[in-house]
């Protein structure tokens, strides 16, 4: 049955609407590169944690800069990048983040030092963050409204194929060239990438675009900047009584606080605070932002797992999380069928649990685990994470005018992306804290200028232990041992807080009877079957 809302004369150009496939291809192969480069790094992490020359030698906290420098700029500038791509054009946009992008990644792949690598993982960010949300806004300028579910179900499923090429082409890559080549692979992507949407993507714009907001730009930075160090810096130092990082968390907080009333108060916001008064998208946004909280603090100590205590190579670890690649790459498209059946709410709050019970699944994990296991847990994870991707997006997708898209992108991944930094931040502090906890007791034989260095993590303790000797090896046991029970730890704290967006989801999206009222409501044209 079809419901007529407005006029029913096609909005796309017969033109873009021949080849609007064809855009589809070259848009997830843009989003494959942004995806693609922190999928490698995960499998990475651990090689460049290893002295030089084979790695750069990075502490476990500059691991967490070395990603969090890239998420935090990339959530710092997505909206502002939005709002640039909604007023400049997104083609133009798009086709200036991959070249800065690829620039980034060459001279990542260069690093002498952690501090380089931060900065250069930095400046990649900034391409970035001007490639994400054009991505989706130039979809929902080339599909209808009946198709956009359909092209975003395939757009979603791209990011399961990014996750599932990552971790493999780093293994391959790590396992015949130094560790610099993870972000060279960049590179030839970026510029075939660019060819394309040069010979096929049409240009869009807003009519009515948003002034940039400078003074929210800054404020949402340097508030998140400051929450995140002073949540690493606890994790560093096992004690978050400090006065330098309650001072630090406190002043994150507090600016945090001013950016959300300048944003209320500014006639052009970054981010319209007006948009969350509707319970729908709010939920949608937060449920985005709790799942990559929990996943991105869970898939930085899973390489830990796998390849300092189970002893896998960098190119085994990829192929063991190829599970969570393929279910997301076979889920995502077809979980508009389960919305179409379910409902918004049903489909999501499955996904939700599914999330939950994997991530308590890992507080069960140990050394002699039966590694099949763990392949069910990664599929599983996926396939939640398919029926959680999927909805949310059309739901914020949907939630604003056509014209606003690229707000809409720019606001999903935005909420993703400060929930992915905080998960590694908050989580992984949490793993750095239990460790430190778990080996100290072990340490007395170490001598006293190695013992704060070799409490920080397990690769930093097996690294002090492989200096020893024969004497460092009675370490390795107890390494094992009180990784194994921060990582549980660290997984209950992620299952907690995937169970509240379980929680939110359920509460707050709409089940499946009213989505055709909303859909109206909107003033668009719905099709559902009957």
């Amino acid at each position: 049955m079809t419901t007529p809302a407005v006029p029913t004369t096609p909005r796309i150009p017969e033109a873009v609407h021949r080849r609007r496939w064809a855009i589809l291809g070259v848009l997830m192969l843009s989003l494959l590169i942004v995806v693609l480069d922190n999928s490698i790094l995960n499998v990475a992490i651990k090689t460049i944690s290893t002295p030089a020359p084979v790695g750069l030698g990075a502490t476990q906290s500059e691991l967490e800069w070395a990603i969090n420098s890239y998420t935090l700029v990339f959530a710092g500038l997505l909206f502002s990048a939005g709002l640039l791509g909604d007023r400049l054009g997104r083609k133009k946009v798009l086709l200036g983040g991959l070249a800065v992008f690829g620039i980034g990644s060459a001279l990542a792949a260069e690093s002498g030092s952690p501090a380089q690598l931060i900065a250069f993982r930095a400046l990649m960010a900034l391409g970035a963050a001007f490639v994400m949300p054009a991505t989706l806004a130039v979809l929902m300028n080339v599909f209808e409204r009946e198709e956009q579910p359909k092209a975003i179900g395939i757009w979603a499923g791209g990011v399961g194929l990014a996750i599932a090429i990552g971790p493999i082409t780093g293994g391959l890559l790590l396992d015949h060239f130094w560790w610099g080549s993870v972000f060279l692979v960049n590179v030839p992507i970026v510029i075939t990438a660019i060819v394309l949407m040069v010979w096929l993507v049409p240009d869009s714009r807003d009519p009515a675009p948003g002034r940039i907001d400078p003074v929210g730009v800054v404020l949402s930075v340097v508030g998140l900047v400051l929450l995140v160090y002073g949540i690493i810096k606890g994790g560093e130092l096992a004690d978050f009584t400090d006065p330098t990082v309650l001072a630090t968390i406190a002043a994150g907080l507090v600016v945090l606080a001013a950016f959300v009333v300048f944003e209320k108060r500014s006639d052009h916001p970054s981010i319209d605070i007006g948009y969350f008064r509707n319970k729908v998208f709010s939920a949608a946004i937060g449920v985005i932002a709790l799942v990559f909280f929990a996943l991105m603090g869970v898939t930085f100590f899973s390489v830990f797992y796998t390849q300092s205590v189970r002893g896998y190579s960098p190119l085994q670890t990829g192929l063991l999380m190829l599970p969570l690649a393929v279910a997301q790459l076979v889920f995502a498209p077809r979980a508009r069928l389960v919305v179409d059946r379910f409902g918004n709410k049903a489909t999501t709050t499955g996904g939700m649990l599914l999330i939950v019970a994997t991530l308590v699944a890992f507080a069960t994990l140990d050394r002699d685990t039966p590694i099949w296991l763990l392949e069910v847990v990664f599929f599983l994870m996926g396939a939640g994470m398919a029926h959680i991707m999927t909805p949310t997006s059309v739901v914020i997708m949907q939630a604003l005018p056509r014209e606003k898209a690229g707000s809409a992108s720019a606001l999903s991944n935005t909420f993703r992306q400060v929930g992915g930094a905080l998960g590694i931040a908050v989580l992984g502090s949490v793993l750095s804290t239990a460790y430190r906890t778990g080996i100290e007791d072990d340490l007395g034989a170490v001598p006293a200028g190695l013992r704060d260095t070799a409490g920080e993590s397990i690769e930093a303790t097996l690294g002090v232990a492989a200096k020893l000797g024969p004497r460092g090896e009675a370490l390795v046991g107890p390494a094992n041992d009180a990784f194994l029970h921060a990582m549980h730890v660290t997984a209950l704290c992620g299952a907690g807080i995937a169970l509240v967006g379980a929680v939110v989801v359920a509460v707050f999206l709409p089940g499946r009877s009213k989505e055709p009222e909303a859909a109206a409501d909107e003033g668009e044209l719905v099709r559902t079957d009957s």
